[in-house]
């Protein structure tokens, strides 16, 4: 077999598993133009003709609220847990310290804690601290993000040459200097990809919402697809409207960062 051979076959099989791989994808946004009873007839493959009258179901539970919400939470918890995760990864990986192993081993051990176990206590601190009824505590838990402390500390370690920063130290230049001036631009993988990891989990994070809000109008998407419909039926196109709506901005993030995100989880795997 010749290389234009092998050209064209690789690239069927690619273009054929694109196709399979999409087809969930494209299946729900077809879902989303059907009746409610229509779903429960058949699969369907071809555009339907409710989309308009989906639509206003979606419209009409203030979803622009729900997406703003969603926005607020998700943008907040990337950009504290991204810039407290880099600080603390930064002083794992090129600061000595006393008890650094056993710090970074209770870090670690926080990840194997399930989370479920702490919401009771979480639940009672908030309302202690007086913020239950706002957005802040489904912000707050991703400030201490042991995932990304690891991560950031493994990256680090291999992607900063020690020589760089004692260099920079020895011109003068204080550790926040180095931190915003040299570590970051080493870093820029891991960001992207961390980034990407915490506003995906933020923006689809059901349990704490569901147990911590109960305004309607603190829903986050999640909370916001589910309450679609009324007491008497459950408005399952609108859901699946809802749905498709919903992965927008992960779509167009993922679209913009997958390069740097490819590139983050390569690095991790070959020098972690």
């Amino acid at each position: 077999m010749n290389s234009t051979a092998r050209t064209t076959l690789a690239t069927s099989a690619i273009a054929l598993l694109s196709i399979f791989a999409l087809l969930p994808f494209y299946i729900m946004i077809v879902m989303g133009t059907y009746q409610n009873e229509d779903l429960f007839q058949r699969i369907v493959l071809i555009p339907g003709h409710y989309l308009w009258e989906n639509l206003k179901t979606v419209a009409a539970s203030r979803f622009d609220l729900v997406y703003w919400n969603s926005l607020i939470v998700s943008v907040a918890s990337t950009l504290l847990s991204v810039f407290v995760s880099a600080f603390a990864g930064f002083a794992f990986a090129k600061h000595e310290f006393k008890y650094k192993n056993k710090i970074f081993g209770a870090v670690l051990l926080t990840m194997m804690i399930p989370g479920q176990l702490g919401l009771v206590a979480y639940v009672i601190e908030m309302r202690y601290l007086g913020v239950s009824g706002t957005l802040l505590p489904l912000i707050m838990p991703w400030i201490a993000n042991a995932f990304g402390v690891f991560w950031m500390t493994q990256f680090m370690k291999g992607a900063i040459p020690t020589e760089v920063l004692e260099s920079a130290r020895m011109d003068g230049c204080s550790d926040i200097g180095v931190f915003f001036r040299i570590v970051l631009a080493f870093i820029y993988p891991a960001i992207t990809t961390l980034s990407l990891l915490v506003f995906l989990w933020s923006w689809n994070n059901y349990l704490l919402p569901l147990i911590i809000i109960n305004k309607p109008e603190l829903y986050t998407i999640p909370l916001g697809i589910t309450s679609l419909g009324n007491a008497y039926r459950t408005d399952l196109a609108a859901q699946i409207l809802g749905l498709t709506l919903g992965t927008i901005p992960v779509l167009i993030l993922f679209a913009f960062g997958s390069k740097s995100f490819i590139r983050g989880l390569t690095a991790g795997s070959v020098k972690g």
